[in-house]
Parts: C-alpha cells; sequence; structure tokens
C-alpha cells in the first residue's frame, strides 16, 4: 500500500479515557487522522462502514461483544488492518495471542501513566505500529497442506551435521510466522533458537503454544540452559537470547542488557552470537517483521559462511525486517514461509552429507 494520504485510524475501547488518549497521541502525527472513536463494536461497526478507516485500533474486553469475537466477524466479512490494544498481562496473553491467529496485524498494551519520558516512548511505539499496520499484508495465500512426514523421511538413516542449529528472528506477525515454521517440523528437527519481539507478560504463554503444537519441544529459554537437537528455545520477553559454545555444546545465555535496535530481546544479538558460536554450521532465518532488526547482522552470519533464508514478500505480514536484509545482500534465498520448515530440514542433512 503506498501511502499518500493520511492514514484514517478509528480506534474502538470502552474507556472514553483511553479513547481520549489515543486520540491526542495519534493526531498529534501529521502521517494520521482519527476518524472516530467508538466505545463498542456495534458502534464500531456503523462507523466503519459510514468512515471507511485504514485501520483499526481495538481492546478485547469490551461490553456487548468482546473485541475476539468482532475480530472474528470483521475478517470475514470486511478483512482490513487490526492493532489490539489491550491490557497486557499473561492472563490476557492467550487471548491477544488468539488475536493474531485471527488475523490481527500486531498489539500493544493500553497507555499507562508513568510521567513524559514513558509516554513518549508509548507514542513513538503506537505510531510505528499504526504506520506499519497501515502497510501490511492482510490477504496472504493459504497454508499448504502440511508435510511432516515427508519432513521427517529427510533425517531417516542420516545424522544431523554436528554443531549445527537454525536461529530464527521475527517481530510483526512473526508469532503466526514461527507457529507455521514450527508445527511443520518433526521431532528430528535440528536445535532451533528464536528471538520474537514480545512483551514479558506474553513469552512464556507463546512457548507453552508452540510446544502444544509442534513435534520439537519448544522452551522459553533458560539461562545456561542445554540446546539439544529436537528443541527450539524462545526469548524471554524480558532478555536478549544469545548462544554460546562450550564443553558440553551449546548453551543459552540471557542477559537484561540495553535494547539494541529499540528491542530487547533483539534479534540482532541472537544472530551475532550464534555466528560467533556456530559460524558456517549455523543457518540465518529473518521472518515478517516491521523495521530492520537483525538485518546487518544476518549479513554477518552469510559473511561467515553460514546459509540464510528470508520470508518473501506475499507471505509476510510486513516485509520490513526480510526486505532491509535482501536489499543489504544478507539473504541466500527467499522463500514463502510455507517453504522454510523444509529448507531447514534439507540443508541441516545435507550438510551432514558434504561435510
Amino acid at each position: 500500500m503506498t501511502i499518500s494520504r493520511k492514514i484514517k485510524v478509528l480506534i474502538v475501547d470502552d474507556s472514553a479515557l483511553i479513547r481520549a488518549i489515543l486520540t491526542e497521541i495519534i493526531n498529534s502525527d501529521s502521517r494520521f487522522t482519527v476518524v472516530g472513536a467508538a466505545k463498542d463494536p456495534f458502534e464500531a461497526r456503523e462507523m466503519i462502514k459510514a468512515l471507511l478507516p485504514d485501520v483499526l485500533t481495538l481492546d478485547i474486553e469490551m461490553p456487548r461483544m468482546n473485541g475476539i469475537t468482532f475480530l472474528q466477524n470483521l475478517m470475514r466479512l470486511r478483512p482490513m488492518p487490526v492493532l489490539m490494544i489491550s491490557t497486557l498481562t499473561q492472563e490476557g496473553a492467550p487471548a491477544t495471542l488468539e488475536a493474531l491467529e485471527l488475523g490481527a496485524v500486531d498489539f500493544l498494551p493500553k497507555p499507562q501513566t508513568g510521567g513524559d519520558a514513558a509516554l513518549e516512548i508509548y507514542r513513538e511505539l503506537i505510531l510505528d505500529k499504526l504506520f506499519w499496520a497501515a502497510k501490511a499484508n492482510i490477504s496472504r495465500p493459504e497454508p499448504e497442506a502440511k508435510t511432516l512426514s515427508d519432513l521427517a523421511a529427510i533425517s531417516h538413516n542420516r545424522n544431523l551435521r554436528r554443531g549445527f542449529i537454525c536461529a530464527i528472528g521475527a517481530s510483526t506477525g512473526g508469532t503466526e510466522a514461527i507457529k507455521t515454521v514450527l508445527e511443520d517440523m518433526p521431532a528430528g528437527a535440528p536445535p532451533i533458537v528464536i528471538t520474537q519481539h514480545i512483551p514479558e507478560s506474553f513469552s512464556t504463554s507463546f512457548a507453552k503454544r508452540l510446544d502444544s503444537l509442534s513435534a520439537m519441544r519448544v522452551y522459553e529459554a533458560e539461562h545456561n540452559q542445554l540446546i539439544l537437537p529436537g528443541c527450539a528455545y524462545l526469548a524471554p520477553g524480558h532478555s536478549h537470547l544469545r548462544v554460546v559454545k562450550t564443553a558440553k555444546g551449546y548453551l543459552c545465555r540471557l542477559d537484561r542488557g540495553e535494547p539494541v535496535n529499540r528491542h530487547r530481546p533483539s534479534v540482532e544479538v541472537l544472530y551475532d552470537s550464534v555466528t560467533e558460536a556456530a559460524g558456517d554450521c549455523a543457518l540465518g532465518v529473518i521472518l515478517t517483521g516491521m523495521g530492520a532488526d537483525g538485518a546487518q547482522a544476518l549479513l554477518r552470519m552469510r559473511q561467515a559462511g553460514a546459509m540464510t533464508l528470508g520470508q518473501d514478500e506475499a507471505t509476510s505480514v510486513v516485509w520490513g525486517m526480510p526486505g532491509a536484509a535482501f536489499k543489504l545482500g544478507a539473504v541466500d534465498k527467499v522463500l514463502p514461509l510455507q517453504k522454510m520448515a523444509r529448507l531447514i530440514m534439507q540443508q541441516a542433512y545435507a550438510l551432514a552429507e558434504h561435510k
């Protein structure tokens, strides 16, 4: 979507205070205009018809109809970019993850009173997310049929290359993209380490959800946890995830250092650590996401001899991170999301045959 006019935003929230705060924040940026503010989905439905907004902000807990039910109806009848804005707690995480599965582009918390500095950080965050949401691809191709047994056969009577490790980075749209990749991976998959930009209160629920859907064991990474084949390790929302090589094998290392590229966890931090630990025994995968976190580090992975894969624009919610990596020359192959798992498996076991 090429934006040559102001992006029209409709706010849906039952709190008059939140509606007022969001309206003030969004209208403070010349790229946007708030065309309406609805207190519930019934008002929103009529405003959508009359005002034709480009993007919607949507609360989850509302009277008469909750945001999840409304989103489900909306994406069926009139698909449009939706940014979920709700209280981000561990209890609320499953509902927000469900919203992303239903087609919401992204999510963030409701604004909190924490002084001018905190409000300015929040302002930058919501404006960034709204801008990328307005450009998001909400008509992506339907997933192909699962080929789990076929992928499992790749590892039959073959040995995984010793020291092989796959690193995946993602942001906007990444929760569903990562789920698609891991759902396709067999139990004999190589070890996978993952950084997804996600709040601290969400990463535990997300890891458990992935674990329930994949033949792999999926963990929220712990400090000094041993990295093993058949397992995936998700960076907690509060810490950078690094991989270190020891006499025991690869270990997860967590730290709460400064954000990198405005993110903690940062994809850049993960990729650089994997390059240092594994060199050309690594595979780097960059998936859908806004911004450019990880692009420079993926280039360094490729320069160190690792293969690198980037999600294509057609299947990305936002072709920001993979697009930035592609433009840098950091990507060996650009692939649809549905073909990622096969390439990961083929690369892990093909390397074993040649090295």
